[in-house]
């Protein structure tokens, strides 16, 4: 019997065209409805799923905890080994001055807390983010992001908050020693994917350093893997003062990070003690996951390999006349067509076939992929003749 009623009744919507799959398991890169049909999840629940669908190492970790114990304490009063374990990991990987990490619940929390500690360490009150960013949905996270549309229902907004040209070098210029923080994707998502210049992402971190404003880097989707490097910062040599993590982190579970030194991190327990809190971060079934996640990562992906893949990706679906841009970085891409219309027909078609597309929230005009890292040669044929059909029978 079906739910889809129940669903849009009984729950909060987002949009008023909900894909409604009555999901009833999830395995790899398979999704499968309670019908039995099997859809092939080509954007990873949204960056989340860069491992697949329930990895049975991250399974395994979560019931192990499970056995253990859940929650106990809100954060940071008892000592628990999931966080330390996630920590260590975590960290291990890292530049030695971003060793500290203080778990939350999702990406926009890690984001939201990434302000505030700007602003306590610096005692400053300006933030400069970019145009075509997205940071997140809660009131601060919004306040930093740049698309307008998604933020006049709710003005007013975090005041002092500035926005430049992403990837242009004059713009630089506006950063000064009135600036808290600037916050910036290291690759933006929600925009289509763009990519900065190295010389661009450098001089930021060099200007930041000179006026003593710190620097945010938001890897909340394009981190974990997502661009070929664990961390997508690695492609250019520079590293921030502050990092935020989310989605793919946890496995599958609900999580988020904020990453920085732990002499910035002090900053949050004293004048006033509590300055950051949290009841459910850090939860130890879900550090578990993250923490097993962080394994499979090392032990299973090889970027090599991801990167030979989503290159064939790009390659077989941009071969179509109707696709007029591909930009890529690792396994991440946005694929430009002619009107928005045009993509909303595709990635319904392909939902027809049995396979997950999206769109961008600040640029409709281009259809997301984000499989999962450890997708096969063979699914990538497959899904790419899905979508090359899907283009096909679309056409007016």
């Amino acid at each position: 019997m079906s739910q889809k009623k129940d669903f849009l009744t009984g729950l909060g919507q987002t949009n008023p065209f909900p894909f409604l799959i009555e999901v009833d398991s999830a395995e790899g890169i398979y999704i499968k409805d309670k019908n039995g049909k099997s859809y092939m999840d080509m954007i990873a629940g949204v960056a989340v799923n860069n491992i697949g669908h329930n990895h049975p190492k991250v399974v395994n970790a979560i019931k192990e905890q499970v056995d253990r114990h859940m929650h106990v304490m809100v954060y940071g009063e008892f000592v628990q080994d999931a966080q330390l374990d996630l920590s260590n990991k975590l960290t291990a990987k890292l530049p030695s001055h971003l060793n500290c990490v203080y778990p939350v619940n999702s990406g926009t929390e890690a984001n939201e807390a990434a302000l505030k500690l700007a602003k306590r360490v610096t005692g400053r009150s300006e933030l400069i983010s970019f145009h075509g960013s997205y940071h997140g949905s809660t009131h601060g996270s919004l306040s930093v992001s740049g698309n307008e549309v998604k933020k006049m229902a709710f003005r007013p907004l975090l005041p002092d908050v500035r926005f430049l040209q992403f990837n242009h070098l004059p713009d630089l210029n506006s950063i000064t020693e009135k600036t808290a923080g600037v916050i910036i994707e290291s690759v933006q998502g929600d925009a289509g994917v763009r990519v900065p210049s190295k010389e661009y992402l450098q001089a930021l971190r060099a200007k930041c350093t000179e006026v003593g404003a710190l620097l945010i880097f938001d890897e909340i989707q394009c981190g974990m893997g997502r661009t070929g490097k664990l961390f997508a910062f690695e492609h250019f040599d520079v590293s921030p003062d502050i990092l935020t993590l989310g989605k793919a982190l946890g496995g599958g579970m609900p999580i988020g990070a904020l990453v920085s030194s732990k002499a910035f991190m002090k900053e949050f327990t004293y004048e006033p003690m509590l300055g950051h809190i949290t009841t459910f971060g850090g939860h130890p079934v879900v550090c578990a996951a993250g923490a097993a996640c962080l394994d499979v990562l090392d032990s299973e992906i090889d970027y090599n390999e991801v990167e030979r893949l989503a290159g064939l990706l790009a390659d077989r679906v941009s071969a179509h006349s109707e696709i007029k841009a591909c930009r890529r970085i690792g396994s991440m891409f946005a694929f430009d067509m002619e009107s928005q219309e045009r993509v909303a027909k595709v990635v319904e078609k392909c939902l027809d076939y049995g396979l997950i597309s999206f769109w961008f929230l600040s640029h409709p005009y281009s259809f997301r992929l984000s499989p999962p890292l450890n997708i096969t040669e063979e699914e990538v044929i497959k899904a790419s003749e899905i979508i090359l059909q899907a283009i096909e029978e679309t056409q007016e």
